[in-house]
Formats: structure tokens, C-alpha cells, sequence
């Protein structure tokens, strides 16, 4: 089979884990594979034999590759509800899951590839998600041979759209096959039993919280006898075909769905078929099924089946059915693939350039009020973004970030870098960051860190850093989690809606039995009540303080009254504005709630042995979020706070949160472009449940920044050019490449061919299509070109955003004032035809002429005679072109081509060339 052959039955080889389980003692190939654009750096001539990789012949698994030194297997397959639409129909409490019968077949499918096609146990660890939408690679990965010829089996998944293995089964597979049932299947229905209604057994499990689709609604018939129970279960004929499996996964499930109906009567929870025992396959690829199930222990049963001659089919000694929070693992799966930590790579030396004359060093003094040091920031970058395109501006820090080591930083300098990461943000290749070490000259880094192209560098040591989002490490927060118990209160800062869902998690979850629920208007606040009443008749005492944390006198009253074990800071404001209109006023009311709390709870506290000190931050200030300057500074802020409060042996945890579902005062306010153009960034709203899951896993790291946040990693790859920090996680493509080479070129010579009306057609429709994008149209026909960008609701940054769209698409220089100055897409269109000049463009016109004539000369085959004709009227040309007569100089040639019309010198060279 070939590579090519693979691709189309959906093979997802990811070598580099293809095993997590079995650590650095197994040594595989490693082949670079790009799940975007379906390539592998080796020759395309390359098959499947030779890369190790051997075809199965199975619905579910798709490939094999042996595992050197171990005698061991792994199998690998992709699942989504597109390839195998059956699976789609096992949905429990609205969550779509792999059936428990599915992960059988494939393990025992990939046992009997290796002869050991007995499965003595398998154990499931977290029930597998199915995507609504991509699909999820599996590998099940198998042992080598241990005693008596058992193999150890382990089932991986991993989302498409996510990084990083879960391991969610493991078990035993062996040889050695146990002793066939003597019960009789050809005496059916078995004498004795008593029939038991079908009809209403669907929408009973239904109402239970069993959604099953018409693939797995495959019973038919239902008799008891005692405490037996037998049942007929029988494929859907638009089922996938059932002679290629072993047992089909809907036929095995409909023979364990009886069991639901006695299995979690009187608990809140669903109950699944999660734990198998000495399970065997008899025979192969039956379509219906004579069932036998005997209840044994609580949740347990064997089971027996038949076809329709009574041949049997497959048997288990004990099948668990255990209660699963369908809840909570629809919200928890691939929750580590959503927190990530900021780490400092060393970047490859480069010969550096000479800095250029336009750039602009604004030093940043460090160590000095927040407010003041950030003010004088804002009021360099607002000055120098006023200048020339070409101008490039380096703001420079000193020991601003903690790289390596360094694990303190000075918050001042990192509040200047938040606000400068969202200038960037705004102002694409017009500004770098670059933090020193105390004493290092500017000019001893400055060549190389420009020749870097890195918009954010930090100089330690004589090399240069720069920060890449990484995994948080999944062992490190699996640990018992940490810093909250139901002894000792637990002070809650901000009312709004996330300060009530962290003091409902803190009681629920944590166990914790008193809470300080501290914010500005105190019992005055909206909700306060219906809070209070809520937690206290969950078990919480209560203490609701109006305090102004901004305050320090307030802040020290309060913990000297209440002395709480555990701090988590929640409060905070907005005030969105580009950089251009922040002011130094804008800033201060955005840093009380933050800075100004964060800093006097920070310094108040050192003296109260706390357990925990947790404050919620933004990804703003770790990304840069365009229009969010101030409240990226205050998070940065709040960042360096708590790493110097690591630093210091103290708790101090920051959590800079991606964007929440707008259930939060902090996300009402967005609106759809807004929303439009965070999902272009890859990044997804999180909901409640799983933010506060995402709180629980942070708990327990050691670092003092983790970022909790929703990415679409094929959505960034998908978007073009991929963001420096996201480049730890997502490798550029070609076609990032490709058009960081060719730049504007394309469109520039695509408009030098068309006549002015075609051209003014082109740019038109290419600014309505990215007005589109930034609005988050459906496409540029929604676009009206005589529609006024204030009335479809552009502000100052979605001008930015447009702005910077088009400049990327045409290499154009635009201001950032031009949705302002040209209000309409039909005005904004004819300004980039005048910004390209194309009208009465002589020179440009002869150039593409000239450059098709090289194209024709260079496919002739000419003889030597028409050659030397061609030559002679090509020299003649050349004369004419040098003026009326031999006399004329360079510069009246000029003149002369800048004063005729285009037709005038084309007409003259289509003559010259016989092309009339």
C-alpha cells in the first residue's frame, strides 16, 4: 500500500508519540508529518513496506507498525462521525461516546493480528469523547510477548484539533482460550422465559439520559427468566457491514443495553459497560445476535451470544457497568490540550545587520510607579507610531520577563511589556520588544535581534530568547491537587459573575467551609443575596465586605478581621481602546481593580502563611490583544507579581485566561466582529464547567503563570501567517512561505494587465471580501459597496484590523486613519488603484509587454536565419527606443516615454514587432 493509499483511508501517523506509554526506551523513525497540507519529508515514492508500516484489513483499524527491540505492535486509525456515522448514535446525557463495545473490537481486533485474540481484561480510564466535528486518532498499542504469551494493551486518543495523548483503557491479552459455554442457543426463546415488552424501551433510556440513534436501536426482542435475561438484537441494515468485524460495536452494545434499565436505578448518573473479563470471540462477522445476560455483583454481568443457528459468537465472564459524570468528561477531555505555560527558547545566532537609521529606541525605565513608567511608555509609542511606515520602533526593558533562572521580574517593566504586546498587535511589524539584562548596552544586541525578525526578544548572557506558548506539563498537574480545604476561610475578591462561580467551585469541589466575599459595594452588590442564601445552604459561612481593594488602609482592615488561608483575586474592568486614544487616565481605572488590589493583597498578606494565592489574569497580556493596551499592562502586571511571589518561596499563581462564553461581566460586552475575529485567532470561548476544570488542573503546577485557553490549532495554521508565540505549537506551513516570499508581487502584476475598470473591479471586490472577514460576513456579496463602514458598525479597531488586512494584501502602506478618510469600500477601492498608479502607467505597461515577449522567445525553436531576422528588428527597436535619432540622450528618452500616451508606445512596439 502506498503512502497515497494511506492518506485516503485516513491513516494519522504521528511517529514522534505514537507510543506514549512506553518511554525512551523504544527508539521509532521519525518522520515530520503535517496534518494540514499532507506531506512527509521522505520521497513520495516511498510505500508503507518500507517506512514499517503494514495495512489491516478492518473498519476500525487502518494500519500497523512494529516497535523495535520490543516485538511490540501499535495500530492506529482516525474515528469521526463522517467516516463511521454509527458512532454518532451513542450519545449519553448529549454527549457523543465511543461505545465501551468499540474499544473491544479494537483491541481484540489488534490481538488477533499479534495471536492473542483472548481479552483477559480491559479496564476503561475515561470514557473517549467523539468530536461533533474532525475526528480523533486512536492508537492501541501492544507489548511485547511477557509470560505465558500475555500481552499488555493500552488505547490512546488524541482530538485533531488538540496536542497531546490520553491514555483511556488498558488490559491483558492472552492466547490461551477458556472453555466454550454449554448452554443451548438453538432452543430460542429458551423454555421457561417469560417475554418482556420492547416498545417503550427506547424512550424509557432516552428519558435515563441514553440517547441511542437508529444504529444502536438494534433490539429486538426482550424474555426474563429469573435473573436471566435474554435478548435479539439485530443490525440496521444501513449499518456499517458486519462480516468485517469481529463483532460489530452497535450488535455488542444493543446485547448490554437490557442491563441499563436495572444498572444506576436511583443514582444521578449514567451508568456504562466500562470493565471487561475473559472475553472471546467464537465466531465472526454475525449480523444479529441471541443474547444471554447474567447479573452477578452489583453492576456486573456475564455474557453469552449466539447466532441465529446457535453457533455461539462471543462470551465474557463479567462485563462493569460503573456511573460516569458525562458532564464533566465532556469537559475535561483534552483539558490539559488547553493550558499552556510561556517558555523562553534560545534562538539560532544570526549575522546581525547594522541597526538602520529609522529606528527609534524608546528605554522604558524600570522599577518605578506602574502607572508612571506605563504612561511615559504610551505617550513614546503613540508619537512614534505617527511616523514614517519605515520607522521602527524597539522599546527596551530591563529584567522586565523571568527567562530561565530568572524567575523574578520587575512588574513596572512587565506592565510596559503588555501594553506594547497589544501595540504590536495593532501595528504589525512596526514595533519590537526587547528586554536587557541590568547595564547591557542596547547597541552590543540590537543588530541581531533586528535580523531575528522576533517582534519580542529578552538578552540573557550574550544570547537572545524568545518566548514560544508551550504544554503545560500533564504529570505535574495529574498531582493531588493543592491549596484549598474545608479548614480555614478562603477570601474571594470581585462580585461579579466569576467571583460567584469560583465561590460555588471552592464550596462544591474544594470542600470549602468559609468564604470572604470581598468587592466595592460589598452586600450591595447585584446577586449578593441569592449568592449568600445559596451557599449557605450548601454548607459555606459567609461573609459578604464592602471593600475598595485598591485601597490599602481598606485591604489591611479587612485581613486583619478576617485572616484568610487562601486569596483568590478575580476583580477587574475594561475600557478597550486602540493605543492611539489610551490615556493615562484610561489606564489608572483599569489598574485600580488589578494593580493597585493585586499589589496591596501581594504585599498585605506575606505574613499570613497563606496555602494559596491564585488571581485571575487575561491572555491579553500574554498575546496582545488589540484594543486592550491598559488591561494587557495591568494582567502583565499581575504575571510578575505572582513570579516574584514564587521567587520569594510564597504561593502565587496567575491564571491569564483565554475568552470565557459571555456569562461574564468581562465578555458582555463583544460583539460579533469582535467574536469573528478571536476565532480567525484560533481561539474558542470556554464554558464554566470548564474553566473551573481548568482552575483545578492549574492548582496543582509549580509555575507561577499558566495560561487556560481554547485553541483551534488548525484554525491558527489555517489563518496564514502563524503568531511567534503560537510557533512552539504550530509549525509554518509552506504556504506561509510561499507568500512571505512573493509579497504583493501578484496583485501588482495582475493590475498592470487589466484595463482600469477591471482594475478598479479587482480592488473593489478584494476590500469588500476582507470587510467580510473582519465583520464576520458570510462572504463579500453581504458587503455593499456604497455602504458606509460606520454604519455596519467599524470602529477604530476594526479599521486597524482592516487596515492591516489590506496592507498584508497588497504591500501597500495604508494609514491607519483610512476606513476614516475613504468611508466606503467602492472609495477605499479607488485609493489603492490610485496607491498602485496603474492609470497611464507607460513604463509599467511596456515592462509587462516586454516580459510576455520573453516569455514567447523563450518556448521558440527558430533557425539560424530567423534568429538573426528576430535579432536585427529587436536591435532596431532598442535604437528607436533610444530617441528620435542617434542624438538623444538618456534623459530625453525618459521624457519622451513619460509624455506618450500608453497606446502611443504600444502601438509602436506591437509595430516594430509585427504584431499589427
Amino acid at each position: 500500500m502506498s503512502m497515497a493509499e494511506l492518506f485516503v483511508r485516513g491513516v494519522s501517523v504521528d511517529w514522534a508519540a505514537v507510543v506514549p506509554s512506553v518511554g525512551p526506551r523504544v527508539e521509532l523513525p521519525t518522520y515530520a508529518f503535517d496534518h494540514q497540507h499532507y506531506w512527509l519529508q521522505t520521497e513520495e515514492s516511498t510505500d508503507a513496506a518500507s517506512l514499517g508500516l503494514s495495512a489491516v484489513d478492518h473498519p476500525l483499524l487502518t494500519a500497523a507498525v512494529p516497535l523495535p527491540r520490543s516485538d511490540g505492535q501499535v495500530f492506529t486509525t482516525r474515528l469521526s462521525p463522517r467516516s463511521h456515522p454509527w458512532l454518532a448514535d451513542h450519545v449519553v446525557d448529549g454527549v457523543v461516546l465511543l461505545p465501551g463495545s468499540a474499544l473491544v473490537e479494537l483491541v481484540v481486533r489488534a490481538g488477533d493480528e499479534v495471536g492473542c485474540p483472548v481479552l483477559d481484561e480491559l479496564t476503561t480510564e475515561s470514557p473517549l469523547v467523539v468530536p461533533e466535528h474532525g475526528a480523533v486518532r486512536v492508537q492501541v498499542a501492544l507489548s511485547g510477548p511477557g509470560e505465558n504469551g500475555t500481552r499488555t494493551v493500552d488505547v490512546y486518543a488524541q482530538r485533531e484539533d488538540a496536542h497531546g495523548w490520553t491514555r483511556h483503557a488498558t488490559g491483558v491479552l492472552s492466547a490461551a482460550q477458556p472453555p466454550a459455554s454449554d448452554f443451548d442457543f438453538t432452543a430460542w426463546p429458551p423454555p421457561g422465559a417469560r417475554p418482556v415488552e420492547v416498545a417503550d424501551f427506547y424512550p424509557d433510556l432516552t428519558e435515563r439520559g441514553y440517547a441511542h440513534g437508529p444504529a444502536l436501536q438494534a433490539l429486538g426482542a426482550l424474555w426474563q427468566r429469573g435473573e436471566e435475561v435474554f435478548a435479539e438484537v439485530v443490525l440496521s441494515d444501513d449499518t456499517d457491514t458486519a462480516g468485517s468485524f469481529g463483532v460489530h460495536p452497535a450488535l455488542l452494545d444493543a446485547a448490554l443495553q437490557p442491563m441499563l434499565r436495572r444498572a444506576g436505578d436511583d443514582q444521578g448518573e449514567p451508568w456504562l459497560p466500562l470493565d471487561w473479563a475473559r472475553l472471546t470471540l467464537h465466531r465472526f462477522g454475525a449480523a444479529a445476535l441471541r443474547v444471554r445476560l447474567v447479573p452477578g455483583a452489583a453492576g456486573t454481568v456475564s455474557l453469552e451470544a449466539a447466532d441465529g443457528t446457535g453457533g455461539l459468537v462471543v462470551t465474557a465472564d463479567s462485563v462493569v457497568f460503573r456511573p460516569v459524570s458525562v458532564e464533566k468528561l465532556a469537559t475535561t477531555t483534552g483539558i490539559h490540550d488547553s493550558l499552556f505555560q510561556v517558555e523562553w527558547t534560545r534562538l539560532t545566532a544570526a549575522e546581525p545587520v547594522d541597526a538602520r537609521p529609522d529606528v527609534e529606541i524608546l528605554e522604558a525605565a524600570g522599577g518605578q510607579d506602574v502607572l508612571a513608567a506605563v504612561s511615559r511608555v504610551l505617550a513614546a509609542l503613540q508619537a512614534g507610531l505617527t511616523r514614517s511606515e519605515e520607522s521602527r520602533l524597539v522599546v527596551v526593558t530591563r529584567a522586565a520577563v523571568a527567562v530561565g533562572d530568572q524567575a523574578a521580574a520587575d512588574p513596572a517593566g512587565a506592565a510596559v511589556w503588555g501594553l506594547t504586546r497589544s501595540a504590536q498587535a495593532e501595528n504589525p511589524g512596526r514595533i519590537t520588544l526587547l528586554d536587557l539584562e541590568p547595564d547591557s548596552p542596547v547597541e552590543q544586541v540590537l543588530g541581531s535581534v533586528l535580523t531575528s525578525a522576533e517582534p519580542q526578544v529578552a538578552a540573557r548572557g550574550g544570547a537572545l530568547f524568545a518566548p514560544r506558548l508551550a504544554r503545560a506539563d500533564e504529570q505535574q498537574t495529574r498531582k493531588a491537587r493543592a491549596g484549598f480545604g474545608p479548614h480555614g476561610a478562603v477570601l474571594v475578591s470581585g462580585a461579579g459573575v466569576l467571583g460567584a462561580v469560583v465561590a460555588r467551585h471552592l464550596v462544591i469541589r474544594h470542600g470549602v467551609r468559609r468564604l470572604v466575599l470581598a468587592s466595592r459595594r460589598g452586600p450591595d452588590a447585584d446577586g449578593s443575596a441569592d449568592l449568600v442564601a445559596e451557599l449557605t445552604q450548601l454548607g459555606a459561612e459567609v461573609s459578604v465586605v464592602a471593600c475598595d481593594l485598591s485601597d490599602r488602609d481598606q485591604v489591611s482592615a479587612l485581613l486583619a478581621v478576617h485572616r484568610p488561608t487562601g486569596v483568590v483575586h478575580t476583580a477587574g474592568v475594561l475600557d478597550d481602546g486602540v493605543t492611539a486614544a489610551l490615556t493615562p487616565e484610561r489606564l489608572g481605572r483599569v489598574f485600580a481593580p488589578k494593580v493597585d488590589a493585586v499589589r496591596h493583597l501581594d504585599e498585605l498578606t506575606r505574613d499570613l502563611d497563606l496555602d494559596a494565592f491564585v488571581v485571575f489574569s487575561s491572555g491579553s497580556g500574554v498575546f496582545g490583544s488589540p484594543g486592550q493596551g491598559n488591561y494587557a499592562a495591568a494582567n502583565a502586571f499581575l504575571d510578575a507579581v505572582m513570579a516574584n511571589r514564587r521567587a520569594d518561596g510564597l504561593p502565587g499563581l496567575s491564571l491569564a485566561w483565554g475568552l470565557w462564553e459571555q456569562t461574564t461581566g468581562l465578555t458582555a460586552h463583544l460583539g460579533g466582529a469582535d467574536q469573528a475575529r478571536m476565532s480567525r485567532g484560533g481561539v474558542r470561548a470556554m464554558t464554566v464547567v470548564e474553566g473551573m476544570d481548568l482552575f483545578d488542573a492549574a492548582l496543582a503546577s509549580e509555575q507561577a503563570l499558566l495560561v487556560p485557553v481554547k485553541l483551534d490549532l488548525r484554525e491558527v495554521r489555517a489563518g496564514g501567517t502563524v503568531p511567534h508565540l503560537l510557533r512552539g505549537l504550530v509549525r509554518p506551513g509552506r504556504q506561509q512561505s510561499r507568500a512571505a516570499v512573493d509579497g504583493d508581487g501578484g496583485l501588482a502584476r495582475r493590475l498592470a494587465e487589466l484595463a482600469p475598470a477591471d482594475q478598479e473591479s479587482l480592488l473593489l471586490d478584494l476590500v469588500r471580501g476582507q470587510v467580510a472577514v473582519v465583520l464576520g460576513y458570510s462572504g463579500a456579496t453581504a458587503v455593499r459597496a456604497d455602504g458606509a463602514f460606520k454604519d455596519a458598525g467599524f470602529d477604530s479597531l476594526t479599521s486597524l484590523e482592516l487596515r492591516n488586512r489590506l496592507r498584508a494584501a497588497t504591500g501597500l502602506k495604508l494609514p491607519a486613519t483610512m476606513a476614516f478618510d475613504y468611508p466606503t469600500p467602492y472609495l477605499l477601492a479607488r485609493h489603492l488603484r490610485d496607491e498602485f498608479d496603474t492609470d497611464g502607467d507607460v513604463v509599467t505597461q511596456v515592462t509587462t509587454r516586454i516580459e510576455e515577449l520573453e516569455a514567447l522567445v523563450g518556448d521558440l525553436a527558430l533557425d539560424k536565419s530567423t534568429k538573426t531576422a528576430l535579432t536585427l528588428r529587436l536591435q532596431g527597436l532598442v535604437a528607436r527606443c533610444n530617441g528620435i535619432g542617434e542624438q538623444a540622450d538618456t534623459a530625453s528618452v525618459a521624457e519622451q516615454l513619460e509624455s506618450a500616451s500608453a497606446d502611443d508606445v504600444l502601438d509602436f512596439i506591437d509595430a516594430e514587432l509585427g504584431l499589427t
